[in-house]
């Protein structure tokens, strides 16, 4: 079987090591090939992309690999906003990278297009956010206006559980295997200690605990 793992810088495996971004040698989909020696883990995951970009590569990165499976992870960037542009107008309305609305559907076009093309989809929810850490980056990178800007709309973390939890409601919708990542992290003692210090990516612990719950899913 040909597994397919589409999806953003998580899929990629990038965490935050020091004060760079890098990619960890032991990503979710390498974890998982070790797991699943029979089957073949394809890592299709591009840092920064949104629901939107995923669309826009399909043919390239999907259609042509002839997956069996395809699982999905995506969300982490369709929720963010352009801080730069917050820190600069705090008491501005801000919209996220992409909207709700457009989020949703542009799953339901995957799910439409891996179905013409005869692969499963499984939805993956992305990993919880760490706030604290997360805001602690963006004002190390921007400035520390963009904290009253998130106070004003109840907090970044707020805003990402809403784009899970959409994907938690398309699972229920399309009829498809959810592997819950979000749950698993948030049902350990403490999972902040499986994210890298941007708050936002997991560390290589986190790698391996998100590959454990993926395939104890799909198994």
């Amino acid at each position: 079987m040909k597994i397919l793992c589409f999806g953003d810088s998580i899929t990629r495996g990038v965490t935050l090591q020091g004060n760079r971004l890098r990619i960890v040698k032991q990503t979710y989909p390498k974890h998982l090939q070790a797991a699943r020696p029979n089957d073949e883990i394809v890592n299709k995951g591009v840092f920064n992309d949104n629901s939107s970009s995923l669309l826009q590569r399909f043919d390239k990165d999907v259609v042509a690999e002839h997956p069996d499976v395809t699982l999905l992870e995506i969300g982490g960037n369709d929720c963010v906003f352009n801080w730069q542009e917050v820190a600069n107008a705090p008491d501005d309305v801000h919209q996220p990278t992409v909207r709700m609305q457009d989020f949703k559907q542009n799953i339901r076009t995957l799910y439409d297009r891996l179905t013409n093309i005869g692969s499963k989809l499984v939805l993956v929810t992305p990993p919880p956010l760490d706030p604290v850490k997360y805001y602690e980056y963006l004002e190390n990178l921007f400035d520390q206006s963009i904290s009253k800007w998130i106070c004003k709309v109840g907090g970044i973390d707020f805003w990402h559980k809403q784009y899970n939890d959409a994907i938690v409601q398309l699972s229920e919708e399309l009829h498809l295997l959810l592997i819950d990542v979000r749950k698993a992290f948030i049902e350990t003692d403490h999972f902040q200690d499986f994210m890298s210090n941007d708050g936002i990516h997991p560390n290589e612990e986190g790698y391996v605990l998100m590959a454990q719950t993926i395939e104890q899913t799909i198994k």
